[in-house]
């Protein structure tokens, strides 16, 4: 196996790319071999992105009630978890805590509410435009959103406003999806994607391990994502919430992430990959590691009904990893 690594790396760095079968074969690496494997990613990182890390943050800006059926999601009106829920925030607290964010170092912010999609039609849609002009004009922050399902001309009036970045999991792999969700289909996310992408937004696409899918699967997810030629990938960790259909499920342990994140990097090596929801839980003391395992994102604050760590702590792990903020 560690010949394999090494092989693999050594392809990837001189221009290559691994295939499925490559992919799979390093997933079979165990105990130290899976940071040789980490190693080798971070390597792939460092040559074709370099050492900066970029850090984003949201906002849980409408909470809750989804009609969506997402297996893994507290917001779902299918799941029974005690949240808060609430419409549309007032404009002035998301301006509030974006500035409070932008203060405490993050670089980019997105804007993230619950439901399945808007149009240029919607009340709340119009409030996010002129939410986002305003944090133009106001903030040095790369603003996102994620909104769910897009018109055409939704997407169009977003990217005008001054979005940079629209955020669309495709959560897991195609074959896997309709055991995670029933009330859309992949195709629909993949339409949205590309919807916003035809609009002049580039695209934060990932998903969530550890929903009970095969390591395959995340492989087919990574090929996926690089076939859409994804910007941004975050990689979020179940963190199993009682009273979600997934409240059960049992965790994953640190070096199943960690080789799960390296893999993602061998095979999206231009990309930026971010670790997200769950990073904390589940990695726990090992959080050094799995930034070492080829990310150069990551996702700080709190999530969107579930808290994070305070970012100077992260501030710090990314300066003592030896990252540029």
């Amino acid at each position: 196996m560690f010949d394999r690594i090494l092989s693999a790396g050594q392809k990837v760095l001189n221009g290559g790319s691994i295939t499925r079968s490559e992919a799979l074969d390093l997933a079979q690496a165990t105990g130290a071999d899976i940071y040789i494997l980490a190693a080798l990613a971070s390597k792939i990182r460092e040559q074709y992105t370099g050492n900066r890390i970029d850090l984003c943050s949201i906002i849980n800006g409408k909470s809750g009630n989804c009609s969506e059926d997402c297996k893994f999601c507290s917001q779902s009106a299918f799941s029974t978890c005690a949240i808060d829920t609430y419409p549309l925030l007032d404009e002035g607290k998301i301006l509030q805590y974006v500035h409070d964010m932008e203060r405490a170092g993050t670089h980019r912010f997105a804007i993230v509410t619950s439901g399945r999609g808007v149009t240029e039609h919607d009340p709340d849609f119009i409030a996010i435009l002129r939410i986002i002009r305003r944090l133009s004009n106001e903030t040095n922050l790369k603003l996102c959103v994620s909104l769910g399902e897009l018109t055409e001309e939704a997407a169009l009036m977003l990217r005008e406003a001054g979005v940079s970045r629209y955020h669309h999991n495709l959560e897991t792999s195609e074959d896997f999806f309709p055991h995670i969700v029933t009330t859309h289909t992949y195709q629909d996310r993949i339409r949205t994607v590309k919807s916003a992408r035809a609009a002049g937004m580039e695209i934060c696409s990932g998903g969530i391990i550890g929903l009970g899918e095969r390591m395959e699967q995340r492989i087919d997810l990574a090929y996926a994502l690089h076939d859409l030629n994804i910007d941004s990938v975050p990689i979020n960790i179940l963190d199993a919430i009682p009273g979600t259909p997934l409240g059960d499920e049992p965790p994953l342990l640190p070096p199943e992430i960690i080789k799960t994140f390296a893999l993602f990097r061998f095979i999206l090596p231009h990309a930026e990959i971010r670790s997200a929801g769950g990073r904390e839980k589940l990695l726990r003391d090992m959080q050094s590691i799995g930034l070492l395992a080829g990310l150069n994102g990551m996702m700080v604050g709190n999530y969107l009904t579930t808290n994070g760590r305070e970012i100077r702590d992260d501030l710090n792990l990314a300066n003592d990893m030896g990252y540029s903020l």
